[in-house]
């Protein structure tokens, strides 16, 4: 978002306050433009023969944003079977789809075998059972690779005591399974967490990886996943994804030459991509204050930006209302029923009742993870592409909270 002339534009041109006229309060905003940059700023920072980046589409399922990625070049990273057949929907082919489930059964994988797509497994008991029904059916196989590493516990999934993931050390166990089975292992995959800093920690997973994959023979990819750091509080802290790269390439490189052939680099950046493209304007209903603070609530709520409660995530606000003068400092709140905070003792122009303010860094995991909590409705969501804005999902109403509901009574 762009401050221009004292008010605030998305790219384009585009008038966020116009949006929230248009469409209501609260509305999800997602920018294109910031989207593509991105998924540029990524290809271009490795050198390798062939690499393909999947939209780890869990952070964003909006169908129009799975038809950009499709259009922009993207295959799709699926943690469910409704995933697996959004993208089919959005125009994915079967093949350019890696599913990688955690704690699913054999039947939700027999589904993702009739749809065609590529299989990845995480679990010892669920390889042996696969064997057993598919021997033929190529397969990716997630490794736990025990290191520690994400911006939080709830975020990291390649440490120990991880659910994620066939630990390294039953290797010898998962050529057994492949060796009895004749499975036709294609794919060998890591994921350690969400919110890396350090580039030292993703290379050290990568050895790890590279070294595993020198056992299997017969592979076509090795995807390392992806959880790499966006900067939240504008203060230019992230993920250096040029000396990732750079760095990355060469030992990739280095490895294809040792194995005899190139296998295709694969990542599956999600939050990357789309977070700093969202945003989430919501409307200041009161301010009210106490002995203590100074309380600007707004529209709404932990359900639907859960995410400040849930993980302690911090998101810059802004009053895109009043883009200049005098500042003051407020907790902003919701109207949840319960303690509800987006955050403490930030620094913003004077709020007054009426007021748009807005949530940056909203484009992962936000709508995503929003809810009915206390029965309110989740909100619109809008696209701007290519100068224009387009609503891509109606805010909901009293007929979808009972839908599905069955009185008795």
């Amino acid at each position: 978002m762009e401050l221009k002339d004292g008010k605030f534009y998305l790219t384009g041109g585009v008038d966020p306050l116009e949006i929230a006229e248009q469409y209501g309060l609260p509305v999800y905003i997602y920018d294109s433009a910031i989207i593509k940059k991105q998924i540029d700023r990524f290809n271009n920072a490795f050198s390798v023969k062939k690499m393909k980046l999947n939209y780890a589409c869990k952070a964003l399922t909006n169908i129009n944003i799975l038809k950009l990625m499709k259009k922009w070049g993207m295959g799709l990273d699926a943690v469910s079977i409704q995933e697996v057949r959004l993208g089919l929907h959005a125009g994915f082919k079967p093949k350019e789809i890696l599913y990688t489930p955690n704690c699913v059964s054999l039947e939700e994988l027999s589904l993702a075998v009739e749809l065609g797509v590529k299989i990845n497994i995480d679990n010892l008991s669920i390889l042996e059972q696969f064997g057993d029904h598919y021997p033929n059916y190529p397969l990716c196989i997630r490794l736990n690779p025990h290191v520690m590493a994400g911006g939080n516990s709830k975020i990291s999934t390649g440490h120990i005591d991880s659910k994620f993931g066939i630990s390294i050390h039953q290797l010898p166990h998962v050529h057994r399974i492949i060796e009895t089975y004749g499975l036709n292992i294609e794919g060998l995959h890591m994921h350690t967490g969400s919110e890396i800093l350090d580039t030292e920690v993703y290379l050290r997973v990568a050895d790890i990886l590279l070294n595993t994959a020198k056992d299997f023979k017969d592979l076509q990819f090795i995807d390392f996943g992806s959880g790499f750091k966006v900067s939240y509080k504008n203060d230019g802290i992230e993920t250096d994804m040029e000396d990732l790269g750079e760095q990355l390439s060469t030992k990739f490189n280095e490895f294809c030459k040792d194995y005899g052939r190139s296998l295709t680099l694969i990542f599956e950046p999600g939050k990357f991509l789309v977070s700093e493209s969202g945003y989430f304007l919501t409307k200041v209903n009161v301010v009210k204050q106490t002995t203590s603070n100074v309380f600007a609530g707004v529209d709404s709520g932990l359900n639907h930006l859960i995410r400040p409660m849930f993980y302690n995530a911090y998101h810059n606000i802004t009053n895109i209302s009043k883009a200049e003068g005098r500042k003051r400092i407020y907790t902003v709140v919701g109207y949840i029923c319960e303690t509800d905070t987006f955050g403490v003792n930030r620094k913003m122009t004077e709020i007054s009742e009426g007021d748009v303010l807005c949530f940056h860094n909203a484009g992962a995991y936000c709508y995503m993870m929003s809810s009915n909590y206390n029965s309110r409705y989740r909100p619109a969501e809008v696209l701007v592409h290519e100068g224009k804005h387009h609503l891509i999902r109606e805010r909901e109403t009293m007929d979808d909270i009972l839908k599905g509901q069955i009185s008795v009574l």
